[in-house]
């Protein structure tokens, strides 16, 4: 598999022949990876490549510099506002990384420091085992924007903390700290950002030692749970891209440029 096409993630081997790909999402301005036009597809096309290749048993996910995902880049957000070529082909790879990751055979472990936001905390949240060191902050930014919750929010938020938790974040982009998301069951493990990679990496050996059948249909049984709100995620995204073409976007994109608070009038 030739991974090395990927320009926005870097990725390695780990582990015993090299069966754990260690996934790092790149921070383009030295602070925060943030998903542009690039960043965005090959986030959603690695888990097709993962799930094709035979030597890999397990991959880890994690961010480079300040903290694991800063959203989307301003400038395909306006690109999305402005042209419908490019909304629906970022619509279809909203679609397909959510459904690339449920459908990939090989576990998934992400870890997450710092702020997780956007296309890359889709890929955190979604994973199999998500880790978050305690001081995370975690938020799903879309009322902020001026669009619905889609992407991954509707299919996997009241599923791991209630429907009353899901509603209260999402609706008030109130930030989830790592050791909060534990308590409420929105991640696996939260633990000391010292300890972020050593536990994601211990975990991940453990999973890539393992019978591989049982632990690959445990989570194929597991994630149907997930498919089974496969039509309420196409709805919460279908809902989202229509905003895009609406005019509350363009003052969410113009309020995050000029740091104020937005006015939806």
């Amino acid at each position: 598999m030739d991974y090395a096409r990927y320009q926005t993630l870097a990725i390695t081997r780990r582990g015993a022949n090299g069966a754990v790909l260690d996934i790092q999402m790149r921070a383009a301005n030295g602070k925060l990876p943030t998903a542009g036009h690039d960043g965005h597809r090959e986030l959603a096309e690695i888990w097709r490549d993962i799930a094709a290749d035979d030597t890999v048993r397990c991959a880890v996910l994690r961010g480079e510099g300040m903290g694991f995902s800063g959203g989307g880049d301003l400038g395909m957000v306006q690109d999305m506002t402005t042209d419908d070529v490019v909304r629906q082909r970022v619509w279809r790879e909203a679609r397909d990384l959510v459904y690339n990751i449920i459908n990939c055979d090989k576990p998934i472990v992400s870890a997450m420091h710092g702020p997780a936001v956007g296309a890359g905390l889709v890929a955190g949240l979604l994973a199999d085992i998500s880790i978050a060191s305690k001081g995370a902050k975690i938020v799903d930014g879309h009322t902020r924007l001026g669009v619905a919750a889609g992407d991954h929010a509707a299919i996997v938020w009241p599923l791991l903390c209630g429907m009353a938790k899901a509603k209260y974040h999402l609706l008030l982009c109130e930030p989830v700290s790592g050791e909060e998301a534990e308590r409420i069951g929105l991640v696996s493990l939260a633990v000391d950002e010292a300890d972020l990679l050593p536990r994601a990496w211990e975990i991940a050996d453990r999973l890539a030692a393992g019978s591989q059948s049982a632990i690959r249909y445990t989570k194929y049984a597991l994630n149907n749970w997930l498919r089974q709100a496969g039509p309420t995620f196409d709805a919460s995204l279908a809902l989202e891209f229509m905003g895009f073409a609406g005019a509350d976007v363009r003052e969410g994109v113009a309020s995050l440029r000029e740091k104020r608070a937005p006015n939806f009038g």
